[in-house]
């Protein structure tokens, strides 16, 4: 009982994270640098997550099924702010299944071996989620749009955005969101399995 109650709670608290983070719509002087950091986060939270209960059940599916909470979870909550007129978009959070379905398939091809899960499984979902993550962000309403619909209160001085540098690693969002992912999901990853031996 006290294994399932966590599996809740997890996926609840990976939902908030996640419905707060979704926000980098709004952020349109900040694009890049929000869509890394929310690209990290959730990535991570899928991550420990997902491999706390496959390890747990030990059944290759179940990370996937994990991520299909979440995504329910998202759905109501976003669902309920939506009807309160806030502008969020619903593509935006299948996001987690992809990359879920790759953390089940690396458990199941290495006969459920639990150090493969945590560096193959890791480094995939770390990779790919940044990169389903991008896709999302191109179907999402247009963010000057929205930003213009819905304007937000002056940034204070110390927020005031600066001009990336062009030629940067910065200007890549998606390879510096899978480079960071890929190293900080195999740690989550190792977390999350660990879970299961408390």
């Amino acid at each position: 009982c006290t294994h399932y109650l966590f599996i809740v709670v997890v996926a609840v608290n990976s939902t908030l994270l996640t419905i707060n983070a979704g926000d980098y719509i709004f952020y349109t002087d900040w694009a890049w640098t929000s869509f890394v950091v929310f690209s990290i986060s959730q990535t991570l939270m899928l991550t420990v997550g997902a491999c706390y209960y496959l390890t747990f059940t030990g059944a290759p599916g179940t990370a996937t099924y994990y991520a299909l909470i979440m995504t329910v979870y998202t759905w109501i909550a976003k669902g309920a702010w939506f009807a309160l007129g806030y502008p969020y978009d619903f593509i935006v959070t299948p996001v987690w299944l992809p990359s879920a379905m790759l953390l089940d398939l690396a458990y199941w091809a290495t006969k459920k071996n639990k150090h493969s899960l945590i560096l193959f499984g890791g480094v995939l979902v770390g990779m790919s989620l940044p990169l389903f993550n991008m896709v999302n962000l191109i179907t999402v309403a247009d963010p000057l749009e929205t930003a213009f619909k819905y304007p937000r209160p002056t940034l204070p001085p110390y927020m005031t955005p600066i001009g990336p540098q062009v030629g940067k690693f910065y200007n890549s969002p998606v390879a510096l969101g899978a480079g960071a992912g890929a190293v900080l999901a195999c740690t989550f990853a190792a977390l999350g399995c660990k879970l299961t031996t408390w």
